[in-house]
């Protein structure tokens, strides 16, 4: 089932302001809360796909790569991108920072009442895929190398002594309208609710050491140079059983030697003898991966463009691929014997060696504009 676009499940359009996409996912958590909708499977999945849309759009950088390349955009390989590997202590945690503290309570804990332990998150990583035009059309599992914080085998934990192990710390103010208890998250141990209790030799202060990792990505096929793939929960990890971050994977695509990608659609330039082009002849032009045959008409101008459909790239976003646009260029000699200086000096007065207007084409960019119009 395809998924549907995170601006019409928030009820925002797509010039809304981080503050009104924030206004409208309170609302619609509010609404569909597993709490308030104890034992409905409907409201709990419309609670996680507010979730998901938030989780995109309430992040910049990722906001501006699901408007450019929808929700392909956001896939990636095993662990699956996008929402795919958030649970819902993610989302609680998710929510507790929409909410406050002061929700955490009744929220955070799903009834449980005394406030909830926040589950630690990894910081996400960043690294570069070069990928060839084949690569780029056909998709790819590429396997790279990462250095990554990981858990340190031997460390052990126990409950924060400044929060007493609730991941939040409780102050109560006397107002005029009486005594008020506010909640935040325990600055000590960032509300995980855990400290280090035994911290393995080489590790950091959170008993975390720096690991090199094997990552398959599954990059699909259509993707464009500049465009980032999220693998959920393949950055650093994170603490005490913490969630991991994720690896953010940029595209960059290898030049081609040959042909020129322009969106889905492949450029390539032909040079033809003049006399194949007043005569006709039999071409052969490059595809990815392949060759094809395209038949040069008699009489045949510069800057005649042939179009073979399907030839292109893959949509990333869509059904369909570009075509390719052959852009026909008649070559003509510098250096000619005496021989054929004569010959040519014959032609030259000849009436069909002369232009006139009713022979003038249109130019490149007019044919090109003429093709998707």
């Amino acid at each position: 089932m395809a998924k549907r676009d995170y601006y019409e499940i928030l009820g925002v359009d797509r010039k809304s302001s981080g503050s009104d996409i924030k206004k409208a996912y309170r609302k619609l958590a509010l609404k569909h809360h597993p709490d308030k909708n104890p034992g409905d499977e409907k409201a709990e999945e419309k609670f996680k796909e507010a979730a998901e849309a938030y989780e995109v759009l309430q992040d910049d950088q990722k906001r501006a790569q699901y408007d450019r390349f929808g929700h392909e955009g956001m896939r990636g390989g095993p662990g699956g991108a996008g929402f795919g590997g958030m649970d819902m202590d993610d989302i609680f945690s998710q929510f507790g920072d929409i909410f406050g503290g002061a929700f955490g309570g009744a929220g955070g804990a799903r009834g449980g009442g005394g406030g909830r332990r926040r589950r630690m998150k990894g910081s996400n990583l960043r690294i570069k895929v070069k990928l060839t035009l084949e690569e780029i059309a056909e998709g790819v599992e590429k396997k790279v190398k990462v250095f990554k914080q990981v858990q340190a085998e031997g460390a052990e934990y126990s409950d924060c002594q400044t929060c007493g192990g609730t991941g939040q710390v409780r102050r109560v103010q006397n107002t005029i309208l009486g005594q008020m208890q506010t909640a935040s998250t325990c600055p000590q141990c960032q509300g995980s609710g855990q400290s280090v209790k035994k911290r393995p030799s080489g590790s950091d202060e959170w008993g975390m050491v720096r690991k090199e990792a094997v990552v398959s990505i599954e990059i699909p096929a259509g993707v464009e140079d500049g465009m980032q793939l999220s693998v959920r929960g393949e950055g650093n990890g994170a603490p005490m059983g913490g969630v991991p971050g994720d690896l953010l994977v940029v595209i960059e695509a290898i030049p081609h030697e040959t042909l020129q990608r322009n969106g889905k659609n492949l450029h390539y330039d032909l040079y033809i003898p003049f006399t194949d082009a007043a005569l006709g002849a039999q071409a052969e032009v490059p595809l990815v991966g392949s060759k094809a045959k395209i038949t040069i008409d008699a009489g045949t101008q510069s800057g005649r463009i042939v179009r073979l459909r399907g030839k292109g790239i893959p949509a990333v976003d869509s059904y369909g691929s570009g075509d390719l646009l052959v852009n026909i260029n008649v070559w003509t000699p510098k250096n000619l014997t005496e021989a054929e200086r004569e010959l040519l000096e014959k032609l030259r007065g000849s009436e069909n060696f002369q232009p006139d207007a009713n022979h003038q084409e249109k130019g490149f960019f007019d044919k090109v504009r003429d093709m998707f119009t």
